[in-house]
């Protein structure tokens, strides 16, 4: 399956769009997306380990299983002041 991956932050910024997208086997879960973006775009890798992520408008951890045609978001860690 295909996912649209959103970008936040950091994660925008390391490959300068809002979206991508990533190939995942049907059966895929979080940890399956964060290993699949270390493959696709390492750019992305050291940003995506730290960051979470939404399925569905719902915050998920790595056993979460991605349903096709799911509206996944990355958000990368927050710092500032």
């Amino acid at each position: 399956m295909k996912i649209q991956l959103k970008l936040f932050a950091a994660a925008r910024q390391a490959v300068d769009r809002e979206t991508v997208q990533i190939e995942l086997p049907d059966t895929a879960t979080v940890a399956d997306l964060r290993a699949a973006i270390a493959r696709q775009f390492p750019a992305l890798d050291a940003t995506a380990r730290h960051s979470l992520f939404a399925v569905n408008n719902q915050y998920a951890d790595d056993a979460t299983a991605l349903p096709p045609d799911a509206e996944v978001a990355c958000i990368p860690p927050v710092s500032g002041g």
